[in-house]
């Protein structure tokens, strides 16, 4: 899973996070990576980073942009 190590993700990657808020329903918003809040190279639930409009969430998935 890519989205779990640190290593496939850098500002300005296009991702998909999950907010605290919406752990429980899953819901997804999409941003490009401004930081990445995460230290550690693997994260379990995805690795924390903060998007360029302020949104800060795990990320689910990485955007290929085609």
């Amino acid at each position: 899973m890519p989205h779990r190590r640190r290593e496939n993700i850098r500002p300005g990657s296009k991702v998909a996070v999950v907010m605290k808020q919406d752990q429980r329903t899953g819901a997804e918003t999409e941003g490009v990576v401004r930081d990445i809040l995460t230290n550690s190279s693997f994260h379990p639930h995805g690795i924390k980073v903060r998007l360029e409009d302020g949104t800060v969430g795990r990320v689910k998935r990485i955007i290929e942009d085609t």
